[in-house]
């Protein structure tokens, strides 16, 4: 069971970036009075990263209890643990260094030179969200595969080529039905060594949001959000399941079928 879409436009990037941040405050708040911790899926990237700024920069973000927020990653490039390239590098500068997070609950995807593959490293992140399924309880993903922890939300950027996290069109990691956690080589944009959570994966999320701004994204969020099968373009097939929310700019609004947008509050 999935989530329809649905879509939330904002005239441009910047206020797009805010709104986002307000929503992630407000989200993370609520799922701790909930369940007295949450739980977060990152990602890279302009949206990503720029988003973990706006939190960082809004007054609301002492509101967070953060020492109890379990931070992971949705995807990771498989290079040297300090290089700039890693997407946890960008969210320790951006956000998370600048916070009292409980180490325990960072969970970064391991690197090269502590993996000798993509696959190794893969197979060990998939092994620790085994671990924490089983410490917490054992979530059933789309398909009866097994071994994630609850993810609260999980957050996605869209590539050019509607690619999410580091789930390619047409590669067989979009093709996987059983794994939670590939190694992909060989990706059409550098680095080419990844590792990324699977579809499987994704959809277990509670809420999926999808952030999106810019022009040359305009093509892939129309293809995505009409239809268009997942293995052709990866963004169609990332759906939470309470909510998937696109979080877009008007100009990777362009061609949204219009049926499909709906406004409503920040902080909804």
């Amino acid at each position: 069971m999935s989530a329809d879409p649905r879509v939330s436009i904002h005239p441009d990037s910047s206020v797009l970036l805010a709104a986002i941040a307000a929503r992630l405050i407000t989200k993370l708040v609520d799922t701790q009075d909930r369940y007295g911790e949450a739980t977060i899926v990152l990602t890279g990237g302009t949206m990503g990263i720029g988003t973990l700024r706006a939190v960082a920069d809004s007054p609301a973000c002492r509101a967070v209890d953060w020492s109890k927020v379990n931070v992971w990653w949705g995807d990771e490039r498989f290079v040297e643990a300090d290089s700039s390239d890693r997407n946890t590098v960008q969210a320790e500068e951006a956000l998370l260094g600048r916070l009292p997070l409980d180490p325990a609950r960072v969970h970064r995807p391991g690197a090269a030179g502590d993996f000798a593959t993509a696959d190794d490293a893969a197979a060990d992140y998939a092994r620790r969200l085994a671990e924490a399924a089983s410490a917490e309880h054992e979530s059933e993903l789309p398909g009866g595969v097994r071994g994630v922890p609850r993810f609260d939300v999980l957050l996605l950027g869209v590539g050019p080529d509607a690619h999410v996290a580091s789930l390619f069109p047409e590669m067989a990691g979009i093709r996987e039905t059983e794994r939670t956690v590939v190694g992909v080589e060989n990706a059409p944009k550098p680095p080419p060594a990844r590792i990324s959570l699977t579809l499987p994966a994704i959809k277990s999320a509670d809420e999926v949001w999808m952030l999106v701004a810019g022009e040359d994204k305009a093509g892939a969020v129309g293809l995505a959000l009409a239809g268009a099968g997942a293995v052709h373009v990866p963004a169609a097939g990332a759906r939470g399941r309470t909510r998937t929310l696109w979080l877009i700019d008007a100009a990777a609004a362009a061609k949204v079928p219009q049926e499909l947008v709906r406004k409503e509050p920040a902080s909804a």
